[in-house]
């Protein structure tokens, strides 16, 4: 497995709307195009951590990844919900990205 870590900076005072964009859209559509998530986080204490959302995808190759994370990205549906979930304002201020290998000790695999 391939896991890819995103962390996502919100504009100020925009982590709530964030956070119900992907309990409300972002999942249904995740599920609609084969998208696994491990989990997402906040943190408690750091850098940040009032406009921060850190998640965790699962992918079996950067094949599959491509494929399937494509395909939502250029989904209208998707186009549209993100739109409307935006009219009040940007959400996401900047994204850190990283495709991560489980180590042969890892609890993950």
């Amino acid at each position: 497995m391939i896991y890819e870590m995103r962390i996502y900076h919100t504009v100020p005072g925009r982590l709530a709307a964030l956070n119900a964009r992907f309990a409300n859209v972002t999942l249904k559509m995740w599920k609609k195009h084969g998208i696994r998530q491990v989990g997402f986080f906040t943190d408690y204490i750091g850098d940040n951590c009032n406009n921060k959302l850190t998640y965790i995808l699962e992918w079996k190759s950067l094949a599959e990844r491509e494929e399937k994370w494509n395909k939502f990205a250029s989904d209208p549906a998707w186009h549209k919900a993100r739109a409307e979930t935006e009219k009040d304002g940007q959400i996401v201020a900047r994204v850190e990205n990283s495709m991560l290998a489980p180590t042969a000790y890892s609890k993950m695999k």
